[in-house]
């Protein structure tokens, strides 16, 4: 039997990346779905559940470098669940997605109080005059 998850969703808050004493890195953050439907009545309904998706090492630098609140991701990875006893002795429940791959599907939103980014600077080092690569059309293409 196999355990695969695969969600699309945009993520609710900026990630929390931590690192254990053992170095491992541990990057969650939640990630929201929705699903529509019309009632019986014929009126549009909605649904949104959060998932909790949990990645690491380099893949979590990654997914708290790039991602932010309200970026789109698609999320691969497999069902966990786990079980504890809280400080007052009852039994809890959890369910996460332990991620294997986060593909970032929109750019992170740009922070208010942040500049637009200027234009990158010629690279050092590049030949004057090097011809560029022609323009294809569908036409050309082969297949």
């Amino acid at each position: 039997m196999t355990n695969i998850v695969v969600i699309v969703g945009n993520v609710g808050q900026d990630p929390a990346r931590r690192v254990t004493q053992g170095g491992t890195t541990i990057t969650s953050l939640s990630v929201a779905t929705s699903r529509r439907w019309k009632n019986s009545a014929n009126e549009p309904q909605e649904e949104t559940e959060w998932h909790r998706v949990t990645c690491f090492n380099g893949l979590g630098d990654n997914v708290a470098k790039y991602v932010a609140k309200g970026s789109k991701v698609s999320v691969q990875g497999r069902i966990h669940y786990t079980r504890w006893t809280d400080n007052d002795g009852v039994e809890r429940y959890g369910c996460e997605i332990y991620a294997d791959e986060v593909n970032f599907l929109t750019k992170a939103p740009a922070a208010a109080d942040e500049a637009p980014a200027e234009p990158a600077a010629k690279a050092p080092g590049k030949a004057k005059g090097k011809a560029k690569e022609p323009d294809l059309v569908d036409d050309d293409v082969p297949f």
